[in-house]
């Protein structure tokens, strides 16, 4: 029901009446203009006028119509259809015209009484359904994170989950749809009758190796319903599309559930993208072939960058360094002591000084080394640095200490830091870490040094640098002046299970001291050297004028090239300063490119590779996996069917009560001066009495 509500005081209502009787009285009593007429007119005219007038003085109150709107929303009913290549391997060709009707006939009558929404799932989550079963990989979760973040504020009523309950990415969907308080009706695809098959299961490697090492792979076996039965594991390598043949190792299966881990060691002798493949021989009866072979590819690279820690003591924080610049396989760190007279430190492309030079180790030999070799280094200062000799050993940062005494310093980021990006997630984290320990005194940038870092020291930001990183003589050289990073480290785990935020930070920081400086002007990047054939191919490429400053005026091409010889030809489109280009999916197999530009005449050209590996754990699992399913829908109240089912999901939906329909109510204000009935009210009563006037001659 409307209601009008007014903005004033309500006895300004009697003010309004006085005002209209008022105008009405001046206006007709006594009035002679129509002595003539009969008395019934000028009291005619005279409540005409009232009217008007009070109507008006009431809508200078600025009066409200408030008005309750009810409004029935539907629930909403998800479809999920599992679209990878395991659903098309359980469900028989010939039938699956006949499953997607029903599905479809299902969806016709849940839209009876329900907002019905489709989505596909696999290699990720889209909305509609092909039922074309190409996808890579099967993750059930991603697919509940992604239904909690679309309809978790809306009236999601039921899920319906149409899989063969095989998940080879993401966590147990039981868990990760537990966000999801809503019944889960699951259509169990598929057999679960285990039949004989010999797989090769998985490989583990390393993405990378280097040349002249040795790698190991470990390769997982598995054989049902095969006791007794023997074969042979294959392992090639793929050279110029050739398989050459480099072991071959017996597989005995002796039980009718086998599973065997066999650990194969191999050289890197060739760098490059390396193709190996592992194959098993085929027995009689298996279900299914594809799954004997899988190929790997190895990124050999010849080289590595070598740091050095050079410690003046046993400290925690050698081992957090060490254990953090190792996660990058492209590092090898060894630790040494000062006191070992055998430091080969030419041998090294970072040194990384522990609280060196110190008091009783002033390291002369060493720091000549790294001013003759133009070596970079990293110090990190504690309270056993001899501060006056770090002064003279470097200088893009001056100490002059107040003693021996040491604070408690926390990270302040530097906001016109600019040598290198530091993530949002770190930017927030690393002020909340535990304190370090820096020597008590003054600190000022000197030379071309930039503070990465800035010390708290309590409560108050200073200018004092904490992490300080520069040139001297066209070598790189960072100052870390605080000791006890371990803690960081530490920290780190203990608030986000992980070392990343510490991993990043001191990461970065190598990678800009190791840094050999690229003066090629014309460069293409990827984002990694091996792909998954469901991955898009991803470039970028950066051109420099003479000034090493970004432009992109000129076009730049790309030409694509297969082992077999075959072309693939692009145009990279324009950034801001730079390039990009997505090139697609790519069948499986090596590839090289040759990207060409021309600058002032100039043309430049810059060639690369990259390697497109095969997804196959589709194909590695075929028996449906029904109890995951049946433990899913039990947990959040919904039932498990099979496909001969589908029609009886509607019946359960509306006979479990739980799928009902939202009434919103809200309460609408509308201003009554802009209804138009009010315009034409008072429009037609100063016509009214105008005319009237007018025709007995008032005008």
């Amino acid at each position: 029901m409307d209601q009008i509500s007014f903005q004033y005081p309500g006895w300004y209502l009697i003010l309004c009446i006085l005002a209209g009787l008022v105008y009405a009285l001046v206006l007709y009593y006594k009035n002679d203009s129509f002595r003539q007429q009969s008395r019934w007119l000028n009291w005619l005219l005279g409540g005409v006028r009232f009217f008007t007038v009070t109507l008006l003085a009431v809508l200078l109150m600025s009066p409200l119509l408030k008005s309750l709107q009810t409004e029935s929303k539907k629930p909403i009913v998800l479809i999920a259809q599992d679209v990878s290549e395991s659903v098309s391997l359980v469900i028989d060709s010939t039938k699956i015209d006949g499953y997607r009707q029903d599905l479809e006939q299902l969806k016709s009558r849940l839209e009876e009484n329900y907002e019905v929404h489709e989505y596909a799932f696999g290699d990720n989550v889209r909305e509609g359904i092909d039922f074309e079963f190409k996808d890579k990989v099967s993750n059930i979760s991603d697919l509940f994170e992604t239904v909690y973040d679309l309809f978790s504020n809306q009236n999601l009523g039921a899920v319906i989950l149409a899989s063969d309950g095989i998940y080879n990415e993401g966590s147990n969907p039981v868990y990760s749809g537990a966000k999801l308080p809503v019944p889960v009706y699951s259509i169990a695809l598929g057999d679960t009758t285990a039949k004989r098959d010999l797989l090769l299961k998985r490989v583990f490697h390393n993405e990378i190796a280097y040349l002249g090492d040795k790698f190991a792979t470990q390769v997982d076996i598995a054989a049902r319903n095969f006791k007794g039965s023997s074969a042979v594991l294959n392992v090639y390598k793929i050279e110029a599309g050739t398989p050459n043949s480099l072991q071959q190792i017996p597989i005995t299966i002796d039980e009718t559930n086998f599973f065997k881990t066999v650990e194969i060691v191999l050289d890197a002798d060739k760098s490059g993208v390396q193709q190996y493949r592992f194959s098993l021989t085929q027995l009689p009866g298996e279900q299914s072939i594809v799954n004997n072979r899988k190929d790997i590819f190895i990124d050999v690279l010849d080289a590595r960058q070598k740091i050095l820690i050079v410690a003046n003591a046993p400290h925690p924080d050698i081992s957090a360094l060490r254990n953090s610049i190792s996660s990058n396989k492209n590092y090898q760190v060894d630790v040494v002591y000062a006191d070992n007279p055998n430091i080969n430190a030419a041998a090294y492309d970072l040194l990384i000084l522990h609280q060196l030079p110190s008091f009783n180790r002033d390291i002369t030999t060493i720091l000549n080394l790294i001013k003759n070799r133009k070596i970079p280094v990293l110090y990190i200062i504690g309270n056993q640095t001899a501060i006056n000799r770090l002064n003279q050993a470097q200088s893009i940062l001056d100490i002059r200490p107040g003693g021996l005494n040491m604070n408690e310093v926390q990270a302040q980021i530097a906001k016109d830091f600019t040598q290198f990006k530091l993530s949002d997630d770190l930017r927030q984290a690393l002020p909340n870490f535990a304190p370090l320990k820096a020597p008590f005194g003054e600190f000022d940038l000197t030379g071309n040094g930039q503070a990465v870092l800035y010390q708290r020291i309590g409560k108050i930001d200073t200018n004092y640098p904490l992490l300080v990183i520069g040139e001297q003589n066209n070598v790189r050289t960072g100052i870390l002046c605080a000791e006890g990073i371990w803690q960081w480290r530490l920290f780190d785990y203990l608030q986000r299970g992980n070392h990343d935020i510490f991993n990043e930070l001191i990461g970065k920081t190598i990678q800009y001291l190791s840094l050999k400086e690229d003066k090629r002007r014309f460069r293409v990047s990827l984002t990694k050297n091996i792909f998954n054939e469901n991955e898009p191919i991803l470039l970028d490429a950066e051109l420099y004028d003479s000034n090493y400053e970004l432009v992109n005026d000129p076009e730049v091409t790309v030409t694509i090239s297969d082992s077999e010889g075959r072309n693939f030809n692009y145009v990279f489109n324009k950034t801001t300063t730079a390039y990009s280009l997505n090139a697609g999916i790519l069948p499986v197999g090596n590839y090289t490119f040759t990207a060409n530009t021309e600058f002032n005449g100039e043309p430049l050209t810059f060639n690369g590779r990259f390697s497109i590996q095969a997804v196959q754990m589709e194909l590695y699992e075929t028996t449906a996996n029904h109890a995951m399913l049946r433990l899913l829908s039990d947990e959040f109240g919904g039932a498990l069917v099979y496909p001969d089912q589908i029609n009886s999901i509607a019946d359960k939906i509306e006979a479990s009560g739980k799928v009902k329909p939202v009434i919103y109510q809200s309460v609408k204000n509308r201003p009554v001066i802009d209804l138009k009935g009010i315009f034409f009210l008072l429009l037609l009563l100063l016509t009214f009495e105008w005319f009237m006037r007018r025709f007995y001659g008032a005008y």
